[in-house]
């Protein structure tokens, strides 16, 4: 799997895990992780910034 895909991956993990909790506790407090991600990815498409590219790089692929 690319960075990328882990990026990708891991990002509709988090959407679909904040919204199933929601659904289960719907204080409304967990769509607040859902906008997180979501402005983070939006913000990591214009800046080339993504703080989960150097957190899944640094900790799952090795630099040659």
């Amino acid at each position: 799997m690319t960075l990328e895909n882990s990026i990708r991956f891991m990002a509709g993990t988090i959407i679909i895990s904040s919204l199933t909790l929601n659904y289960f506790f719907p204080e409304g407090y967990w769509l607040y992780l859902t906008l997180f991600v979501g402005v983070n990815l939006f913000q990591s498409s214009i800046t080339k910034f993504c703080p989960a590219e150097m957190i899944i790089g640094g900790l799952f692929y090795k630099k040659k």
